[in-house]
């Protein structure tokens, strides 16, 4: 599968390991420049990318796109896409794809989500849980799949994060206002 990842930053470069580790083709597009860690990140990974512009004739040679949380729809990019027919999903929605069978606790809500994942964390951990914590906090929930499997997953998940999202479904939801 040809998939382009829109976004470098800490949610890209999870799913770019993610579709990298599960045999896809893979090209990541930043229309800014690439903070130096993430960078490295690509190229310790063998992962081509492009900074400072997007190549539209290759970006709309994917078969999927997985939009980073911080690119509206509206972009250029984003509707030339979507004209086109192309899935445009977000890292969460990809990253749930391979997931298995691990239990996902997702938290979201206008205000206390950072502290509300870290408590949710700290108590599963503390009880002996197979446990790690990302999404909006820590690694992006794409880039703990490529790491050490876990059996749980308590992610803090912006209203930017679930933009995208079609079949995703946490075992446990929490909106908090």
């Amino acid at each position: 599968m040809n998939t382009v990842i829109l976004g470098a930053g800490e949610s890209g470069l999870g799913a770019a390991l993610l579709a990298k580790r599960e045999g896809h083709q893979v090209f990541v597009s930043d229309k800014g420049l690439i903070n130096e860690k993430y960078k490295q990140g690509l190229i310790e990974n063998a992962i081509p990318y492009e900074e400072g512009s997007h190549d539209f004739d290759r970006i709309l040679q994917a078969d999927e796109i997985i939009k980073s949380p911080g690119i509206p729809d509206k972009v250029p990019i984003v509707k030339a896409a979507l004209e086109k027919g192309i899935p445009v999903i977000s890292e969460i929605e990809f990253a749930a794809r391979y997931a298995g069978d691990a239990f996902v606790i997702g938290i979201t809500g206008s205000n206390g989500k950072t502290t509300t994942t870290k408590l949710m964390y700290h108590l599963l951990h503390v009880a002996g849980f197979d446990v790690a914590m990302g999404g909006n906090v820590g690694y992006s929930f794409a880039r703990l799949l490529t790491e050490t499997p876990k059996k749980y997953y308590v992610l803090e998940i912006s209203s930017f994060q679930l933009d995208n999202i079609i079949d995703f479904r946490p075992n446990i939801s929490m909106i908090l206002n």
